[in-house]
């Protein structure tokens, strides 16, 4: 299983708000799963950044297409050398 990124830049209509609960709940549906690590959007930029875990670009490309609001954007699959963050880590000991 490899790590992912995705590098996603969106644009907005009218439609695209009414597209974001049913997407949320796709979103939610990954993460339960396990295939997606992470998740952050960025309204100044329009841009998204998705960590996925997939055994392949293919693959993680399958998952992002069966977003509501695939229509609305372009995007680049990373492969990821290195990914660490506090999730990772062991709880930092606290003595009594």
């Amino acid at each position: 299983m490899k790590k992912l990124q995705a590098i996603i830049k969106f644009t907005m209509d009218d439609h695209f708000m009414q597209l974001v609960p049913p997407h949320r709940t796709y979103i939610n549906y990954l993460i339960n799963k396990g295939i997606i690590d992470s998740y952050a959007v960025s309204m100044e930029t329009q841009t998204c950044w998705i960590t996925l875990n997939a055994d392949s670009k293919t693959e993680a490309d399958r998952y992002l297409a069966k977003s509501p609001l695939y229509k609305y954007w372009t995007y680049q699959i990373e492969e990821l050398f290195v990914y660490d963050s506090q999730q990772y880590r062991l709880p930092s000991v606290q003595l009594n």
